[in-house]
């Protein structure tokens, strides 16, 4: 049984198709809150450093999706889910903003089955 960590809603494929349109290839952070709040932030890669802070939990659209290892056992136990929602304004780092929209996480417990599966691959 193959387990997704991280998975994107259509409308959020969407928008990533349209960021890759305009800007190229793309990665994912899940923001550990801030001024930006907890969300699933677009970059152009290299604008964010990657290190061994992080976990990459896999990939949306094609595009690698990464979070902070203090998030990351936080939420381990759960699938993320990226959608997307309407917003006013400013105030996020990531490439959507200006589309009028903002990535949202979303997430649910895995099953005892899922959760058994993930462990047999080694992926927590």
């Amino acid at each position: 049984m193959a387990v997704d960590r991280v998975i994107a809603t259509q409308a959020a494929l969407d928008l990533i198709q349209v960021l890759h349109g305009k800007h190229g290839e793309l990665m994912f952070h899940q923001s550990g809150g801030c001024c930006d709040g907890s969300a699933a932030n677009c970059y152009l890669p290299g604008e964010l450093t990657i290190g061994a802070g992080d976990v990459l939990l896999g990939e949306i659209g094609g595009f690698p999706f990464y979070i902070g290892k203090s998030q990351y056992e936080y939420w381990k136990h759960t699938q993320l889910i990226i959608d997307v929602i309407d917003a006013r304004g400013g105030g996020t780092f990531s490439l959507e903003g200006p589309e009028g929209k903002s990535f949202h996480t979303r997430s649910r417990l895995f099953t005892d089955e899922e959760w058994a599966a993930l462990v047999q691959a080694g992926l927590v």
